[in-house]
């Protein structure tokens, strides 16, 4: 599962003539660490969102041209989900543009067993560039970064999961991933199905937290009628009804397996939650 979370925009200028790659969700959990291997290398990259300059939104075309111009490569995280009214409209629209202004790469990142997202897929696919898709499994970094670290913190981690299992994927994988397929032409064309090496139930998660952070947390399974009006109490009730009715969804056992998506694009195996978990309370993830 791939719901973003909001994020501020920067910009590094290019200082040489190398095509920049443009991230879209570029401080966000995948995007800013795909825009932090690039830089490493030396890479010039464009970080877009309506602060950054230039602007870009998603609701005003007319800025797409600016934030495009010198690109060579383009890594796609739809905020604030792939799945939601109006996203394929956009990723169609964008990635047509893209290839057409000169765009040789193309890197979406969607989500694993969501028919809701192929249409943007497509999109992608339709555009004309070298296309790279990365389809994967729910966040570990959603309970360190994202909307579940308020809940651990809190010490009660209220889902509507049940005792479901779900391959929690690292996010260091992804953007491992993406880096390697904005740089290279080894995985044009691919559409990798990303997964952790290992099957854990949300209980299971928290569990491996709460070692690895010396917290006490529990996890306690509701409905997803009670998430959804939980939800409704903080955002409008339409993205609430979006969200409860997705985590349904992905929720309903189907992507409870596990694939080699991982293994095919890198060459080795996914990291484990466990490891994940170590990492995170060492940087200081749940210490507050």
């Amino acid at each position: 599962m791939n719901t973003q979370t909001p994020t501020t925009t920067q910009t590094t200028t290019p200082t040489t003539t190398t095509p920049t790659t443009l991230i879209l969700g570029g401080t966000g959990k995948t995007g800013s660490r795909v825009a932090r291997r690039l830089t490493a290398r030396g890479l010039p990259v464009r970080i877009a969102s309506r602060a950054g300059t230039p602007p870009f939104d998603w609701n005003d075309e007319s800025t797409w041209a600016a934030a495009l111009r010198g690109v060579g490569a383009l890594y796609l995280a739809y905020y604030p989900d792939l799945a939601v009214p109006g996203a394929a409209q956009h990723i169609r629209a964008l990635a047509r543009q893209a290839a057409d202004g000169g765009v040789k790469r193309i890197v979406l990142l969607s989500g694993r067993g969501e028919p809701q997202v192929l249409p943007a897929e497509e999109g992608v696919r339709d555009s004309g560039a070298a296309f790279t898709i990365l389809r994967a499994a729910w966040f570990a970094q959603n309970f360190s970064e994202g909307y579940l670290l308020d809940p651990v913190l809190a010490g009660e981690v209220a889902f509507p999961a049940g005792d479901v299992a779900e391959p929690f994927l690292d996010v260091d994988d992804i953007a491992d991933i993406a880096a390697a397929a904005l740089t290279t032409d080894r995985h044009a064309g691919m559409i990798y199905e990303l997964t952790g090496p290992r099957l854990l139930t949300f209980a299971d998660a928290v569990a491996e937290i709460a070692r690895a952070s010396g917290r006490e947390i529990r996890y306690v399974p509701i409905t997803s009628a009670q998430y959804g009006a939980a939800l409704a109490e903080v955002m409008p009730a339409e993205d609430a009804g979006f969200l409860t009715e997705l985590f349904r969804y992905v929720l309903d056992g189907h992507n409870a397996h596990l694939t080699d998506g991982v293994e095919r694009a890198l060459g080795r195996r996914p990291r484990d939650f466990a490891d994940f978990a170590r990492d995170a309370a060492a940087a200081g993830a749940w210490s507050r």
